[in-house]
């Protein structure tokens, strides 16, 4: 069973944010999402719950992706409820996390240090929770304590989470995108609907792309987002009944 089983008086909705790779816009499709709803008289709460390249502050570790996630979200919500684990270099977290156990510096991964995150984050009742991946799909976290492979994919299937699907759209997307969603349904989760995010708006057959993604993937197109300067600018563009979003 699923936190969001036992907690569906506390919550609204969740759905885990993933994409077609790393750098296609998991967080400004995400801000523009959290603006939208907000918009729509829904409180909203994010959480991303791994991150890497953070910079080192007198506060701790920040990372610029986890603190917009903290800015867009109208519940106010302490910066370590919205990212718990980062880590400073810029590189894949379960390498960063290797190299520090290595050096007696920190210790593994723990997917349940990640649910636990989660639950805090339920209890805040907000109507809209939306839980931020890294990478793509099937992140490595490394070996827990016992051993055990695990990615952040496991975290979104124990909580039965629906997932938006960011495909950012430049050459060799419908591959990305279709190759995907696959694993997300042989993972057994639903993809509650896709963003086509334009990172090459003078893109070859752009309408033809998006219409090939359209007839083979099975979720709805909930927004085509243009290059923007900041998501409060195409927040218009989500078709927010879709995803079940309403006041």
């Amino acid at each position: 069973m699923s936190l969001l089983d036992t907690h569906q008086s506390q919550v609204k909705q969740a759905f885990f944010v993933t994409g077609t790779d790393t750098e296609v816009g998991k967080t400004f499709v995400s801000c523009a999402l959290l603006a939208a709803c907000a918009d729509a008289g829904l409180s909203t709460a994010a959480y991303k719950p791994v991150s890497a390249g953070c910079d080192l502050t007198p506060n701790g570790l920040r990372n610029e992706d986890a603190l917009l996630l903290q800015q867009a979200s109208n519940i106010a919500l302490a910066y370590n409820e919205v990212n718990p684990i980062a880590f400073e270099e810029p590189i894949a977290p379960h390498l960063a996390c290797a190299k520090l156990v290595a050096m007696d510096k920190g210790k593994p991964i723990e997917l349940s240090a990640i649910h636990k995150g989660f639950n805090a984050l339920v209890a805040k009742q907000a109507d809209v929770l939306l839980v931020e991946g890294a990478g793509g799909w099937r992140l490595p976290l490394g070996q827990n304590n016992n051993g055990q492979e695990q990615f952040l994919s496991d975290f979104a299937i124990a909580e039965n989470l629906p997932v938006i699907l960011v495909v950012g759209m430049r050459l060799g997307c419908v591959n990305h995108a279709l190759l995907t969603a696959q694993a997300i349904a042989r993972d057994g989760l639903k993809i509650a609907g896709w963003v086509a995010n334009m990172l090459e708006p003078d893109m070859p057959f752009l309408e033809e792309n998006i219409q090939s993604l359209q007839q083979l993937l099975t979720a709805p197109l909930l927004a085509r987002l243009p290059k923007a300067h900041s998501p409060e600018s195409v927040k218009a563009s989500f078709k927010l009944h879709q995803l079940g979003l309403t006041m």
